[in-house]
């Protein structure tokens, strides 16, 4: 009994430790990679107790090699734009101007009685109060509802980590002639910016890389 006490003793501060590497995100924040790492580090512990014929080493190691994955590829995402859309997927506009893309919506797999549910919990009750939703990478959905007095014009991310994404500037409702001059304006080109955002009425946020 006491051998068991304190191995579970052990793996929970094993877990904590992992977790807290992992960065401070709540549960509902996680992105798909890092939940899938959550998910398999709770599977080992389980079954680390369970299993009293196992060694205590071969319920840590795997905990320790899957956080190290997590770190290795956390970085990596950090340099590859590429790679990151891959793990972590992008946004998705789900609602526009109060219009719904049903085709959005049956590629994300969203239900409609899903949307109109979290509609309702944000206090939102007709799809022409809306004037966006975006389905974030974590599954979860953010609305821009309109005001009384106008219409919200968000800025749409133009250019992340040095490159150009094409659906915002699209969004942004800005054309690459615009994109040009500002670059020669500011004397970058798109590898030298950090981010880039604007609305339709042309005004911008624009962070140069470090």
């Amino acid at each position: 009994m006491l051998s068991l006490i304190l191995r579970a003793a052990i793996l929970y501060l094993v877990a904590i430790v992992a977790v807290r590497l992992m960065g401070k995100k709540q549960i509902s924040e996680l992105q798909p990679s890092e939940l899938v790492t959550t998910i398999i580090i709770s599977g080992i512990v389980t079954m680390s107790l369970e299993e009293s014929n196992i060694s205590l080493m071969a319920g840590i190691l795997p905990i320790i090699l899957i956080v190290c994955l997590d770190i290795i590829i956390t970085g990596l995402n950090l340099k590859s734009h590429f790679l990151r859309r891959l793990t972590t997927g992008t946004p998705d506009v789900i609602i526009s101007n109060g219009v719904l893309d049903q085709n959005k919506l049956r590629a994300l797999r969203y239900t409609l009685d899903d949307i109109l549910e979290t509609m309702r919990q944000e206090g939102i009750f007709e799809l022409a109060q809306i004037q966006f939703a975006i389905v974030e990478n974590t599954g979860k959905i953010s609305f821009f509802p309109k005001t009384d007095a106008a219409t919200i014009d968000p800025q749409a991310v133009i250019i992340k980590d040095g490159k150009l994404d094409k659906a915002g500037l699209a969004q942004s409702g800005q054309s690459r002639d615009w994109l040009r001059t500002l670059l020669n304006e500011k004397r970058l080109c798109e590898k030298d910016v950090f981010l880039l955002m604007a609305d339709s009425a042309g005004n911008y946020e624009l962070v140069e890389r470090a």
